[in-house]
């Protein structure tokens, strides 16, 4: 059975006390049948690192840069987040593809390099409404998943896990349905089944967008559902202790 993971993805979101303060409570109140993962942003990491201390709480970055090192002003390698404590990373997701212009191919050589940096990442994947309403969901979740799966076989992925957010479905209070979700969910286990069957049953599926303590249990009776990358919902440490203990039930 694959153990469950809840991960909180605090975005842009909170100032140093509040990063602690809400670390600390998840800290006090997780379940310990599941895995917890907090995302807080880059500068509080060191911090809530601090403040997960001797707790079965891990803490990840929200992203990493392409490249190990170099003239890059602004951006942070996947070795610097290990240094400082991290465990996991989140690459692709939705914004950062949307918003900062990360193509499949340089998702992939992130997924490479935290794995390189002994991270483990959290690949996301997932189609706008657009994509969805023209019937091409499938083509577009299953060509983001086989950059990866080129670049690091399947052994490789399954040294992280998979993320499946339907863009449409982040931030805006609409939630795929479990049944929506369990499809989607069942076609990236297969396409990975396709490469290597007996990591396609151990590696760990999320599901993201607009989890909240009210759609959480429903999302996790469907059996391809390993947990969620959650978002706006993380920020309160009560919700998301909630989901966490969905989870673990």
């Amino acid at each position: 059975m694959r153990r469950p993971l809840v991960a909180g993805n605090w975005k842009m979101h909170g100032d140093l006390k509040r990063a602690v303060n809400l670390a600390r409570a998840v800290c006090a109140g997780a379940p310990d049948a599941v895995d917890v993962v907090l995302f807080p942003p880059y500068v509080h990491l060191q911090s809530v690192v601090d403040a997960v201390d001797a707790t079965s709480v891990e803490v990840g970055a929200q992203d990493v840069h392409s490249a190990t090192e170099g003239a890059f002003t602004g951006a942070v390698s996947a070795s610097m987040v290990k240094d400082v404590g991290a465990s996991h990373v989140i690459v692709g997701h939705s914004e950062r593809r949307a918003i900062f212009g990360d193509t499949d191919d340089g998702v992939a050589r992130k997924f490479a390099l935290a794995l390189d940096a002994a991270i483990a990442p959290i690949l996301c994947v997932g189609e706008t409404l657009t994509q969805r309403e023209s019937g091409n969901a499938e083509s577009v979740v299953l060509r983001q998943l086989d950059a990866v799966l080129e670049r690091v076989g399947a052994e490789g992925l399954e040294a992280g896990m998979i993320a499946y957010e339907p863009v449409w479905a982040i931030g805006t209070g609409r939630t795929a349905t479990p049944q929506q979700a369990q499809e989607m969910h069942a076609i990236i286990r297969d396409a990975v089944a396709r490469r290597d069957e007996a990591v396609s049953q151990r590696i760990r599926v999320l599901y993201g967008g607009s989890v909240k303590a009210d759609n959480a249990r429903a999302l996790f009776q469907e059996p391809d559902i390993d947990g969620a990358l959650v978002g706006g919902a993380s920020l309160n440490a009560e919700e998301f202790l909630e989901i966490c203990k969905t989870a673990a039930d």
